[in-house]
């Protein structure tokens, strides 16, 4: 059984380019041996992720992420049964964030930023496929 689940949480730490590359890398790897695809979002200290995959590999990897120092503050945002993968051709893509149009974070926030714990799940999840609709999605394969 397929599931998708969304989380948001707050870096404990500023997060430099070389941990955010770090942890890509060390998730393409770990999602690739899983069977599990989704999108990491990084920007102003907030994470928010999709991962998709069977529900033992998704709720391990969560449970995972919830424990994970580097994480505080995560927050699920939206959990479903899912027929079909929307995140099938990542391990792990990243949002890019200077390819995104303000007028695109408007349409779904007060603010021209991304804030998925005041957005919550369901428009966090539309605003994550708009952002690949636009190709504003990079690290597409592992």
């Amino acid at each position: 059984m397929l599931v998708r689940l969304l989380y948001a949480s707050r870096a404990a730490e500023p997060t430099c380019h070389e941990l955010l590359e770090t942890i890509l890398l060390k998730s393409r790897t770990h999602n690739a041996e899983n069977g599990i695809t989704g999108i990491l979002c990084y920007t102003g200290g907030i994470f928010m992720q999709v991962l998709e995959g069977g529900r033992k590999e998704v709720s391990t990897l969560y449970k995972t992420i919830c424990c994970d120092a580097r994480h505080r503050e995560v927050e699920l945002l939206h959990f479903e049964e899912i027929t079909e993968r929307h995140f099938s051709g990542w391990t792990m893509g990243q949002v890019n964030l200077s390819k995104v149009n303000p007028s695109t974070l408007l349409k779904y926030s007060e603010r021209p930023g991304i804030d998925p714990f005041s957005l919550g799940g369901k428009v966090s999840m539309a605003l994550l496929e708009e952002l690949i609709a636009t190709a504003a999605i990079v690290g597409r394969s592992g």
